[in-house]
């Protein structure tokens, strides 16, 4: 029972876990998709636009950067559902420009001010750098507080599963007081006692673990394979080993202090004080 116990808590810390781990991928999807479009100048000659285009892959905060021509940007224009202005216009007045996504580190207002700047006073050629700002200081503040309020949960859920499997391990010991205190008054040492309790706690906390990670990895199966397969996007194969090996860390590593301190609570206690 002790066992299942300390599984199940680690069950849910592990659940829990791979939500803040989803979180987190997803944070960082839709960040990756903000876009900047630095607009170039009617005129501009092809070596001044090869030489930003060349500046702004030079920079870590910028991916996939491409060269979007007048006629290139006029396409576009018109595959995102727009009408067609040639029966009114007999130009385009759409201009060329130098589009990039961001790295997700740099979306935020503070960074986008700094890159801005930067494009706008050393190309003369480039009239305007434009991104979706408002969606940028939404996304930050979203993301601010789903942070704060899942890393808060974290916390709390965290004490909680260690008060938990503390208390679990307590209960299974007090069914063994007796025969602790029993081996301590024929002469046994306290640590030929408690290295046989230490060494099943072990045990105990690594087939836990195994239970919980088995099931996690069940449900993730179930979630992603039948329920929202749109979650494989997200998968970070990674993260989800080192959430694995943390859970076993866990349940080993508690298993073994809560079990040593109970024998050697008992060994402590005077005989009448079992009762």
């Amino acid at each position: 029972m002790s066992i299942l116990g300390v599984a199940l808590v680690l069950f849910l810390l592990g659940i829990l876990g791979w939500i803040v781990i989803n979180a987190s991928k997803l944070e960082s999807f839709f960040k990756g998709n903000v876009q900047v479009n630095a607009f170039i100048r009617e005129g501009s000659r092809t070596a001044e636009m090869e030489a930003l285009k060349s500046y702004i892959v030079s920079k870590p905060y910028a991916r996939r950067v491409e060269y979007v021509s007048k006629d290139m940007a006029r396409k576009k224009f018109i595959g995102e559902g727009n009408e067609d202005w040639n029966k009114v216009l007999d130009y385009n007045p759409l201009p060329a420009s130098v589009d990039f996504y961001l790295d997700p580190v740099y979306v935020n207002p503070d960074s986008l001010g700094v890159i801005v700047s930067d494009i706008q006073s050393r190309f003369f050629i480039v009239s305007e750098v434009k991104y979706p700002d408002a969606v940028v200081s939404s996304l930050d503040a979203i993301v601010r507080k789903i942070a704060i309020i899942l890393l808060s949960i974290s916390a709390v859920l965290c004490l909680i599963a260690i008060i938990l499997i503390d208390n679990t391990i307590k209960l299974a010991m007090f069914s063994n007081r007796f025969l602790i205190k029993t081996m301590q008054m024929v002469g046994a040492t306290r640590w030929f006692i408690s290295r046989p309790f230490d060494k099943r706690a072990v045990i105990n906390g690594l087939v836990s673990s195994g239970l919980a990670v088995t099931g996690i990895l069940a449900i993730i199966y179930l979630v992603e394979g039948w329920w929202l397969p749109e979650l494989r996007v997200l998968r970070d194969t990674g993260m989800l080993a080192v959430l694995c090996l943390v859970l076993v860390a866990i349940g080993i590593g508690i298993t073994f202090i809560s079990t040593h301190r109970s024998v050697t609570k008992y060994l402590r206690m005077r005989l009448d004080d079992l009762y």
